[in-house]
């Protein structure tokens, strides 16, 4: 500890354990409930299926439960005004094991750490000032540590939650010539976790959801190429994605392997933006043999490229392909007959992807 924490950061922990105990709850009754295709109901729908956990013990998952009975609070503030001046420090006063949720607020501030939350430090919530969104940066690269090391933030562990955080790698852009020059931002391997209000910029391979099961919501995520990536299951609820001006882009790079293996990302009124001209952007291409995306309900710009998704120079896998459009608008949702491999999905294939039983939200989902 750095000295006795100040009486208003004692009473700001006090008042996020309050909010946590004492919050007017429901439980999700049915999980399968679709999201409106009303952008203007999202929010209320998402405060209405998404309580507090109280009324809940019968559905969430009881180590969850056991873990949200007595949270514990951690105050960084780079002033020194709190428990401790850097996030990697409060990361590693939490005990292996650790059973109780424990809730890092950070204040505002650019804190240059690469940091890492293993698999044995589940129930960490890393809480940023709403006002002043704390910036965690960091330059790593996979020539340096490997792609799947190279993230400004890796997650490791289970039932994790970000609010508020702007997550950056600030590594210079791949210039195609320049070995392992791409870079996470982001690197999300434990199960069970949610992003809210939360962005992620980098370039190439900003978003590595690499496996689990994942929320994303209200965020923003920028990148060039592959930038959203893996193998996770993943809802991304009202999240903007950002394309970065270049010749040629990609949003995803989805990496399901069989048709069995249960992942794939799910884009439900979303914004796709971007400033890419002659339609260059793919909206994903095939990294592994089965990839499955879904758009849905979601306001494209006029950045697409005509064939709008990619078999990544792989033929032989355009029979496992399931790239999945349903009900998108903006001048960038046009489906021409260039596009091979888009499903145009019905009211009936869309639905598993537009709920929060695609994440199995009732066992674990709690609100920011």
């Amino acid at each position: 500890m750095a000295g006795k924490t100040p009486c208003m950061f004692i009473h700001a922990s006090l008042m996020i354990i309050t909010i946590l105990l004492t919050s007017s709850t429901a439980a999700i009754a049915d999980d399968t409930i679709p999201i409106p295709s009303d952008s203007s109901q999202v929010a209320s729908w998402f405060d209405n299926n998404v309580k507090t956990y109280n009324e809940r013990e019968s559905t969430l998952d009881p180590a969850l439960v056991a873990a949200e009975h007595a949270p514990q609070v951690i105050n960084v503030m780079q002033d020194g005004g709190g428990n401790f001046k850097t996030i990697t420090d409060a990361i590693n006063s939490i005990p292996a094991g650790n059973t109780k949720r424990v809730f890092v607020y950070i204040k505002g501030g650019v804190y240059n750490e690469k940091i890492t939350i293993p698999h044995n430090k589940p129930f960490v919530t890393l809480y940023g000032s709403p006002k002043s969104m704390p910036n965690i940066t960091f330059d790593g690269t996979a020539q340096k540590y490997g792609t799947v090391y190279s993230g400004t933030l890796i997650v490791e562990s289970d039932y994790f939650k970000a609010v508020n955080l702007v997550i950056i790698n600030s590594a210079p852009e791949p210039d195609g010539i320049r070995e392992g020059a791409q870079a996470v931002a982001l690197q999300i391997s434990g199960n069970k976790a949610a992003f809210y209000n939360c962005k992620m910029i980098g370039y190439q391979d900003t978003l590595y959801d690499y496996k689990g099961l994942h929320l994303f919501k209200d965020c923003f995520i920028q990148g060039t190429v592959d930038f959203i990536f893996g193998k996770g299951k993943s809802l991304y609820l009202n999240t903007e994605i950002h394309v970065v001006e270049r010749n040629l882009t990609v949003i995803t790079a989805q990496q399901r392997d069989s048709a069995s293996e249960d992942s794939g990302f799910s884009f439900v009124h979303c914004k796709i933006t971007g400033t890419t001209y002659a339609r260059r952007t793919y909206l994903g291409r095939a990294w592994g043999s089965s990839p499955n995306v879904v758009v849905a309900y979601t306001d494209i710009a006029d950045i697409v490229h005509p064939e709008r998704w990619s078999d990544f120079g792989h033929p032989e896998r355009e029979s496992n392909l399931f790239y999945g459009e349903y009900n998108n608008w903006g001048q960038g949702s046009n489906i021409t007959g260039q596009a091979r491999y888009t499903r145009k999905l019905s009211d009936a294939e869309a639905k598993p992807f537009i709920s929060l039983g695609n994440i199995q939200g009732s066992k674990w989902l709690l609100p920011q």
